[in-house]
C-alpha cells in the first residue's frame, strides 16, 4: 500500500545487496599478514636489563617486523641453552661468557649479537672498610659463588692489577646468599651487576654510601648480555632472526633516548617490580653499556672481543685450547 513502511525483511535484502555491490567495487579483502612467532627466553628472572624488549613490544617494533615475539623469564644460562637446543626457544638472552664456554664444549649454538662486550659488574664495600682500587682488596674477604661473573675471574682481575690473588680471601656460598651476607657484614666485598643488584641495594640501604669499584674501569672485560641461537635455527630461519635483531636494535636506540619509556614498559608486565627509580637505574646502566660504533649495527661482535675473552677463560682454567674465534659467533644477521 502506498506510504506503508518497508518490512524488516526488505531492509535485510537491501542491506545484503548493498554490501555485495560494495564488495564487488573494492575487490576481495586481503587476509591479515601472518606473523612469524619468535620464542625468546631470558637466562634469569625479570630485571631492568630486559627493558628494551618490552619497549619493542609496546612500540610495535616487533609487530612492524612481522613478528609475534613471546618473552619468557629463565632459571639460569644452562637451562636457557638446553631449551634452545631442544627447539623450545628461538633466541636466548644470557651472559656471552656462558655461551663461549658452552660452544667450546661442543654445544651447537652461536652468539649472533653482543650488547655488552664488557659486563657492567662492580665490587662494593662499606665506607668504613673501603676498596676503592684493586690494591685495597688485599686482606679482605669476598663473597663468591660458582659461575658468578665478578668473582669467577677475580684472580685474573687481581693479576691484571698487580695484586697477589693469595692476598684476597674467598668465602664460597650460594648465589642468593651473597648479598645478604654482605649486608650483614659477614664478608667485606660482594660483586654485583649495575644492571640488576646495585640499584636495588642502594635503594634498600639509602643511609649507606657504598664504595663502588667498577671492574671494567680496571680492565675486566667479560662478555655480558648476548643474543644466542642454535646452529639449526641459524640455518632454517635466518630471515626471522634477522628481523628480530633489527627490531631489538631499534628498541635499544629508543631506550637510550628515553630510558623511562623502557622502564615503564617492563614494569607493566612485572608481577612485583622494584620501584620505578630502581628499575630506571637498571635500564640506564644496561643501555649505557651497549656501545654504538659508527658504521656498525648495534650488537656487532668484534673478533678481538671473543679472542680476549677466550684467553680470560683459559687463564681462569675454564678451558684449555680455545677453538677458532669464528666458531663462537657470527655477524651475518646484523647486516642491512
Amino acid at each position: 500500500m502506498l506510504g506503508s513502511r518497508p518490512s524488516r525483511r526488505t531492509f535485510a535484502v537491501l542491506a545484503l545487496a548493498a554490501a555485495t555491490a560494495a564488495a564487488a567495487l573494492v575487490g576481495p579483502v586481503a587476509p591479515a599478514a601472518a606473523q612469524d612467532t619468535v620464542n625468546v627466553r631470558f637466562s634469569w628472572k625479570m630485571k631492568g636489563e630486559y627493558g628494551t624488549y618490552f619497549l619493542a613490544q609496546e612500540k610495535g617494533l616487533f609487530k612492524a617486523a612481522g613478528l609475534d615475539v613471546k618473552l619468557g623469564e629463565g632459571a639460569g644460562a644452562q637451562a636457557a641453552l638446553g631449551a634452545l637446543i631442544q627447539g623450545q626457544e628461538d633466541i636466548v638472552i644470557l651472559p656471552g661468557v656462558f655461551a663461549l664456554s658452552a660452544i667450546q664444549k661442543g654445544l651447537p649454538v652461536k652468539i649472533v649479537a653482543l650488547y655488552h662486550p664488557k659486563t657492567p659488574v662492580t665490587l662494593i664495600t662499606y665506607p668504613d672498610k673501603p676498596a676503592k682500587t684493586p690494591k685495597d682488596l688485599a686482606g679482605m674477604t669476598v663473597a663468591h659463588s660458582v659461575g658468578e661473573t665478578g668473582t669467577s675471574y677475580l684472580d685474573a682481575f687481581l693479576r691484571l692489577n698487580k695484586v697477589d690473588p693469595a692476598s684476597v680471601k674467598r668465602t664460597l656460598m650460594n648465589a642468593q646468599a651473597r648479598v645478604p651476607a654482605f649486608i650483614q657484614k659477614q664478608v667485606d666485598v660482594v660483586s654485583v651487576y649495575q644492571t640488576n643488584d646495585l640499584p636495588i641495594i642502594r635503594e634498600q640501604h639509602k643511609g649507606v654510601d657504598f664504595v663502588v669499584m667498577d671492574m671494567v674501569d680496571y680492565g675486566l672485560a667479560v662478555p655480558g648480555m648476548a643474543l644466542v641461537t642454535s646452529d639449526q635455527h641459524l640455518a632454517k630461519k635466518p630471515d626471522v632472526l634477522k628481523r628480530f635483531l633489527k627490531a631489538s636494535a631499534e628498541a635499544v636506540t629508543a631506550a637510550k633516548a628515553d630510558p623511562m619509556a623502557a622502564t615503564q614498559a617492563i614494569r607493566k608486565t612485572w608481577a612485583s617490580p622494584p620501584s620505578e627509580t630502581a628499575v630506571l637505574e637498571q635500564v640506564k646502566a644496561t643501555v649505557g653499556a651497549i656501545p654504538v660504533t659508527a658504521g656498525k649495527p648495534i650488537g656487532w661482535i668484534e673478533e678481538g672481543t671473543i679472542t680476549d675473552a677466550l684467553e680470560l677463560l683459559k687463564s681462569a682454567g675454564e678451558i684449555e685450547a680455545p677453538k677458532p674465534a669464528a666458531t663462537f659467533y657470527t655477524n651475518a644477521l646484523l647486516g642491512p
